[in-house]
C-alpha cells in the first residue's frame, strides 16, 4: 500500500508505433492527430513522441501539428544534437526529454550516459530552459547518473525501466524493483521530479506505479498493440485504470 495523499500518477502515451503503421506504406493513415486524441479521451494526460534522427516513424510535421492542436502536454524525446535542439527550441513543446539513440537499434537500449556527456549536455539544458521547455533526462536507475543530471540543472529524470520488463524471475524482478527504488530515494532527495518508462505493459505496470515518489509513467508498445484488439480509446483507458488501482 502506498500512502493516501500520494499524488496521482500521471500517463503519457507513446504514439511513436502509430507512426511506424503509417510509415510502413506512406501516406496519411493511421492520423497520428486522431490516435492522440483518442488517447486523450482514454485520459492520456500527455502524449510523448520520439523524433529519430533517422526519422523511422514520427516526422518533423508530426510534431508541429500535434503541438498546434493538443489540449494536454506534448512531450518531445529526441538525441542531443544541434539538429533536435533547434527543432525543439522551435516547437517548444511543454517538455523534452533527452535519450540515447543509435541507428541500428530496434529501440531506446538504454538510458542516457549523462557523466559521459556531462559537459555538451550542461548547454543543451540550458539553450532548451532558456525557451521555456522542461528538460528531462532518460537515463538508467543509478545513483552517479541521477548526481550527474541534477549537477546540470535538469530538474525531471526519467527512469529507463527496461530490465524490470524484461525480467521474468522473481527474484530478479524484486532485485530491480530494489535498484529503481533506490536511484528514486537518491533523486527524492536531490529535489528532482521522477518519471518511469520503457516496455511498461499491462502484466508488470502495477509495481511500479505503486512507488510513491514516482509522478509520470510513459507507455506505448503496450498501448498501441492492445489497441488492435480493443481500440486506442480503451485501450489507454484500461492502462489508465492499473495504474490509479496501484496509486490507491
Amino acid at each position: 500500500m502506498v500512502s493516501e495523499d500520494k499524488q496521482s500518477t500521471r500517463l503519457g502515451i507513446n504514439i511513436d508505433h502509430v507512426a511506424t503503421v503509417r510509415q510502413a506504406r506512406g501516406g496519411l493513415s493511421p492520423s497520428i492527430n486522431e490516435a492522440a486524441n483518442l488517447a486523450v479521451r482514454g485520459g492520456a494526460d500527455l502524449i510523448t513522441v520520439h523524433l529519430r534522427e533517422d526519422r523511422r516513424h514520427i516526422q518533423d510535421s508530426d510534431v508541429y501539428s500535434l503541438k498546434r492542436q493538443l489540449s494536454v502536454p506534448l512531450n518531445l524525446e529526441l538525441a542531443a544534437t544541434a539538429e533536435m535542439v533547434n527543432i525543439a527550441c522551435d516547437i517548444k513543446p511543454e517538455s523534452c526529454c533527452l535519450v540515447p539513440e543509435r541507428r541500428a537499434e530496434i529501440t531506446t537500449e538504454g538510458g542516457l550516459d549523462v557523466l559521459a556527456l556531462f559537459n555538451e549536455l550542461g548547454d543543451i539544458v540550458k539553450t532548451l530552459g532558456a525557451a521555456g521547455i522542461t528538460v528531462s533526462a532518460f537515463i538508467d536507475p543509478e545513483a552517479a547518473q541521477v548526481r550527474a543530471s541534477a549537477a546540470i540543472g535538469i530538474k525531471v529524470i526519467e527512469f529507463h525501466t527496461g530490465k524490470y520488463s524484461l525480467a521474468t524471475d522473481t527474484l530478479i524482478i524484486q532485485q530491480r524493483l530494489e535498484e529503481l527504488k533506490e536511484a528514486i530515494s537518491v533523486a527524492s532527495l536531490l529535489g528532482l521530479q521522477v518519471h518511469a518508462g520503457h516496455g511498461l505493459d499491462y502484466q508488470n505496470v502495477g509495481l511500479v506505479a505503486a512507488i510513491e515518489d514516482i509522478r509520470e509513467l510513459n507507455i506505448g508498445h503496450a498501448i498501441v498493440a492492445h489497441a488492435l484488439s480493443v481500440g486506442l480509446e480503451q485501450s489507454v483507458a484500461t492502462m489508465k485504470r492499473l495504474i490509479w488501482e496501484a496509486d490507491r
